[in-house]
Parts: C-alpha cells; sequence; structure tokens
C-alpha cells in the first residue's frame, strides 16, 4: 500500500492565524488555497489513486474534491482524522493556542476538547483500519498534527511535535508505505501511553 498524507489546503483560518477544532465552523479555502489543492493534483495526476479519504472538516474536503477533479476516484469521510478538539479556544490565535499547549503537556485535555495523547491514539487507530483495506494506493488529506505526528513516528522521535518536523506546509503529499504507516502508527501508540 502507498498512503499520501497531506495537509489541507490554505483556509481562511489558517490566513488569520486562528486555530479551529469544530468541524461545523466555516473556514473555507483561500484563493491560494484553491489553488495549492489543485497543484496537489498536478503532483498526483500520474499516480493511480484507489480511494481519497478526508475529515469532516469543509477545508479537507474541498482539498480532496479539487485534487480528484475529473478523476473516477472514491472519496470517504475518516472523522477520526479530524484536526484535535480544542474546545474553548476555538477560533483563538495560534499563538495562544501554543501557549495552553504547552501549559497543558500531552497528557492533559484542552478545555471542552481533548489531550494531545488522545488525539494522538486516535490518528493511529485510523491508520492501522485504513492499513487493513483492501486498496494500494490512498490520497489522505486531514490536518497538520495527524500528519506530523506520523512523520515523526515514523522518523523516530520521542516527541511527536518534533523534531524533525514542525510547521509542515499546506497541500504537500507525504508518502509512506504500508510497513512505514504501520510503524508510525506504532510509535504513536507508545509515546502516547
Amino acid at each position: 500500500m502507498l498512503v499520501f498524507l497531506v495537509r489541507h489546503a490554505e483556509s481562511t483560518l489558517n490566513f488569520e492565524r486562528r486555530v479551529n477544532g469544530d468541524p461545523s465552523v466555516a473556514a473555507p479555502l483561500t484563493d491560494k488555497g484553491q489553488e495549492e489543492a489543485r497543484l496537489l493534483g498536478a503532483q498526483l495526476a500520474n499516480v493511480e489513486l484507489d480511494l481519497c479519504v478526508h475529515t469532516r472538516f469543509p477545508r479537507t474536503k474541498e482539498t480532496a474534491e479539487l485534487a480528484v477533479a475529473g478523476r473516477d476516484v472514491p472519496v470517504e469521510v475518516e472523522p477520526r482524522l479530524d484536526d484535535i478538539r480544542i474546545g474553548d479556544l476555538e477560533g483563538f490565535p495560534i499563538e495562544r493556542y501554543r501557549e495552553v499547549k504547552r501549559e497543558l503537556g500531552r497528557k492533559r485535555a484542552f478545555p471542552g476538547g481533548e489531550s494531545l495523547d488522545d488525539a494522538a491514539q486516535r490518528y493511529a487507530a485510523a491508520y492501522r483500519d485504513l492499513l487493513e483495506r483492501t486498496v494500494r494506493r490512498v490520497l489522505v488529506v486531514c490536518h497538520e498534527i495527524p500528519v506530523r505526528y506520523a512523520l515523526n513516528a515514523a522518523a523516530g522521535s520521542d516527541d511527536l511535535d518534533g523534531p524533525p518536523f514542525h510547521d509542515l506546509p499546506n497541500a504537500v503529499p507525504f508518502a509512506f508505505d504500508g510497513a512505514a504507516l504501520a510503524q508510525a502508527a506504532e510509535r504513536m501508540e507508545q509515546l502516547a501511553k
């Protein structure tokens, strides 16, 4: 299996540097984001895709639809790859989110939300279930955190937030073969215990 993990293209909230963990909040792609999503489609145009997965967030759906436009690729929703539930921090500036994240650490939940480790366990479970599918090549359009966690876990880091990877770009595909993604999921689970 070959899996392309992608952070969605630039949304209005990315541009405004505000955080969002609620899929019902509207945050469409910017004009730049729409172009990034089309470029993602061009990057993968010569790869046969058996499945495209996105989260419940409209920005991932919009990115996925633009990336596979004109192709006969089944599209599914995977809520376990949703962005971290940040509860009371909804809409706050990213700098404030990062302050609170440092204060809470990985084990304590965001007020009204979930912990970083709970999210990591959720992401690992979604990756494991994806690997059990009978598809060969999958595009997964999700959020920066599940992609970053997979990259850092695959690199053997002791910290899912990095190093080596942090602040990933929008709409850039990161390729994992099945064995690498399975190893990343296992490492994510170990670090999030």
